[in-house]
């Protein structure tokens, strides 16, 4: 029997301003905003050649992470978690 992920994971998250410029300002899941984070992270060449784990910024990316220049791969969460917000409804 395949494993269902819990209803929460899936509710659509709003995202602010730094986020919807990245991947769209429409409410989407939390899976679904990974997924789009990691497109165009690889898509613009985001990922440090040498250390896979370093996302470099460029000006869209820069105010999501917060004015860091740099992040690594394992903030994502945290960083997604304090640009979205519940969706009421």
């Amino acid at each position: 029997m395949p494993r269902t992920p819990p209803a929460k994971f899936l509710a659509p998250l709003q995202p602010d301003a730094a986020l919807a410029a990245v991947i769209g300002s429409e409410p989407v899941s939390r899976p679904e905003i990974t997924k789009r984070l990691w497109l165009y992270i690889k898509s613009n060449g985001r990922q440090d050649a040498v250390n896979r784990r370093q996302l470099n910024a460029d000006d869209t990316l820069r105010p999501f992470f917060d004015g860091a220049d740099s992040v690594t791969m394992f903030q994502l969460p945290k960083l997604v978690s304090a640009h979205t917000s519940k969706v009421e409804g």
